[in-house]
């Protein structure tokens, strides 16, 4: 069966007793990982016990393949229930996971690979078979993050406002466990205090990833193609995700309507960009302000058209995403002033 993505959590914390096999597979390995360890914790009671959780990989799967199919059968010694996780897996290994689904063994199988698209074996093989799950782990978003930067403050017994989560969301990277790694940090910093300030959240996040979308956006939405050009090749060399960027691109795009609006109601440039919500960041203050000079509500809404385009693009005509992604910000650019090559 499919495990639909507001129900994972919950179901990796206290996973079905009649479910045997759980897929996990996306492009987020840090969420994949997570959810793994969830899961082992929560029917093994540890990740460490070497009698009841055993780790396979594809090596160990290629060299004796049927031993999957005898570690799901396999009793515990020490009782309680064995986990058997499959690391690094990928649709080779759908034969021997067909084989233990069907041999009904007492362990729970956990299967961790990576972006699977909807032709896989494994995901059709995990989707139907009775007793198996898979679940999808997306990389962290919108809501979805602001939610996990919550609940991390919570955890720690910190409390901080809607805009510093804003900001610390918009910040971190896409890949879960590094967004564990950068709020760990935050809270450590922050022990002793009851609220996260933004001064504290800035000293603290920086993830690198984060830090190149913040190169591109600017370059973008400033009209500096050569620029643009340098922080699209970072991009692609660090795995940013290009609906990461064009995702990036549009909340940019949401504040530079808010302080153009404003503007246009009267303010000038710096009550403009003081009236946003998290305010905009001191070493940005020059790049926002040269920005707002560039842009009217006319482009704007031009440029939103074409962000929406090529978002909708990436998901559903089967066109290289990258591709996609990058010709939109050099559209962006060439709105902003920027003279691009044909």
């Amino acid at each position: 069966m499919k495990v639909s993505p507001a129900r994972a959590d919950a179901f990796a914390a206290a996973p079905p007793d009649d479910i045997r096999a759980v897929l996990l597979y996306g492009p987020d390995l840090g969420l994949v990982r997570e959810r793994a360890e969830t899961l082992t914790r929560a029917v093994a009671g540890t990740l460490s016990d070497p009698f009841n959780v055993i780790e396979l990989t594809p090596a160990a799967l290629k060299e004796e393949p049927s031993r999957l199919t005898d570690e799901v059968c396999a009793l515990s010694m020490m009782g309680g229930r064995r986990v058997v996780r499959l690391r690094e897996i990928t649709d080779g290994a759908a034969r021997q996971s067909e084989e233990a689904i069907a041999a009904d063994g007492e362990a729970l199988m956990i299967v961790e690979a990576g972006d699977l698209s909807p032709r896989s074996k494994l995901r059709a093989l995990f989707e139907k078979a009775n007793g198996a799950a898979a679940i999808a782990c997306y990389m962290d978003e919108g809501v979805g993050l602001d939610d996990l930067v919550r609940r991390a403050l919570a955890d720690a017994n910190l409390k901080a406002d809607e805009g510093v989560i804003s900001w610390i969301a918009g910040n971190l990277g896409s890949d879960r466990m590094v967004s564990r790694m950068e709020l760990e940090k935050l809270t450590l910093y922050a022990a002793g205090k009851s609220e996260v300030t933004l001064e504290d959240a800035q000293a603290i996040i920086g993830d690198a990833a984060a830090v190149t979308l913040d190169d591109v956006v600017l370059a973008a939405w400033g009209g500096n193609l050569k620029g643009l050009t340098v922080a699209l090749a970072r991009a692609r060399f660090e795995g940013v995700a290009p609906i990461s960027i064009l995702r990036a691109a549009s909340r940019h795009l949401s504040r530079l309507e808010q302080a153009v609006t404003a503007m246009d109601g009267g303010a000038t440039p710096e009550q403009a960009m003081k009236s946003l919500r998290p305010p905009v960041f001191f070493k940005q203050r020059d790049a926002f302000r040269y920005q707002l000079r560039r842009w009217q509500p006319k482009t704007l809404s031009r440029a939103r058209e074409e962000l929406i385009r090529s978002e909708i693009d990436c998901k559903s005509t089967g066109m290289p995403d990258q591709a996609v992604c990058e010709r939109a910000l050099m559209r962006i650019a060439a709105m902003a002033g920027a003279r691009v090559p044909r």
